[in-house]
């Protein structure tokens, strides 16, 4: 093989865009007794990935059918959307008839004041009266 041609194929191969075929020519050349020097370094990684594709795992793993836990995350998500909902509705309702309840008591004492506070108008009224009618005895007294 052409040393040029094995250059090339590294820098491919460190790249990531070296194809199956050419993978398998940089693990013939490396495989070789007669390495180029400058590029022995790489020649224990390439002896490696051979020894590595021998490898064979001989334990027995138990295979367990996948349980299907994404629809029962998806009912308990809807359950808790839907609550939320319902108990922010709730909420709504509380507060507005605590809203209304506190407008109601709101008006009564309103109406209290008002209340107590025309009788008060009256009484001043009553008051006024006497007022300029004193007022009027005391300037005809006075000028007479």
């Amino acid at each position: 093989m052409e040393l040029a041609n094995i250059e090339k194929l590294l820098d491919k191969y460190f790249e990531a865009t070296t194809t199956v075929q050419e993978e398998q020519e940089l693990q013939l050349y490396f495989s070789q007794p007669n390495v180029a020097p400058h590029l022995q370094e790489y020649q224990p990684m390439f002896q490696h990935f051979a020894n590595l594709q021998g490898e064979q795992y001989t334990k027995n793993v138990p295979l367990q059918p996948r349980k299907n836990y994404l629809k029962w995350i998806s009912v308990a998500a809807v359950f808790v959307f839907m609550s939320a909902i319902g108990i922010t509705y709730h909420q709504d309702a509380q507060d507005r008839a605590a809203a209304e309840l506190a407008y109601l008591q709101f008006k009564e004492s309103m109406t209290l004041v008002s209340q107590s506070f025309n009788t008060g108008a009256s009484r001043i009224n009553h008051l006024t009266e006497f007022s300029d009618t004193t007022t009027n005895k005391i300037f005809i007294t006075e000028n007479n």
